[in-house]
C-alpha cells in the first residue's frame, strides 16, 4: 500500500491508477474502520489516522489528473468523513527518495531529481 507524495502529474498510468485504488481502501479502514487484516497497522495507514481531510485532499487531485488525462473518474469520497488535519506532513520516504524509487521502477514515471 502506498500514497504517494509527489504531484500526480508525474506518475505514469499504472501508479496513478494503483494510488487512486489504494487511496479508496485506506479510505475505507480510516473511515468505516474496515480492518482488512493487518493494513490497520500499516505504517501507510497509520500516518494518514486523523487525516482525512489531507487524503480527501490527495484524492481530488489524483481526480484531476484523471481529468486532465481523459480519464473518466465514478468513485467520489463521502466529504463529511474528510476530518482532521488538512495536511500531510509525516512521510514513510522522503519526497526525494520517493522520486529515487519511482526512477528505479520499470514504468513511464517522469521524474526529475
Amino acid at each position: 500500500m502506498r500514497i504517494w507524495d509527489i504531484h500526480p502529474k508525474y506518475l505514469c498510468r499504472k501508479h496513478l491508477l494503483a494510488e487512486h485504488r489504494e487511496l479508496h481502501g485506506l479510505w475505507n479502514i480510516l473511515t468505516k474502520h474496515k480492518s482488512k487484516g493487518g493494513y490497520s497497522r500499516h505504517p501507510e495507514t497509520l500516518r494518514w489516522t486523523g487525516k482525512q481531510k489531507a487524503l480527501y485532499n490527495r484524492h481530488e487531485i489524483l481526480v484531476k489528473e484523471f481529468s486532465r488525462r481523459g480519464y473518466k473518474h465514478h468513485t467520489p469520497l463521502d466529504k463529511k468523513f474528510a476530518t482532521g488535519s488538512g495536511s500531510q506532513r509525516v512521510f514513510i520516504n522522503a519526497i526525494n527518495d520517493q522520486k529515487i524509487i519511482l526512477n528505479r521502477k520499470p514504468c513511464e514515471c517522469r521524474i526529475d531529481i
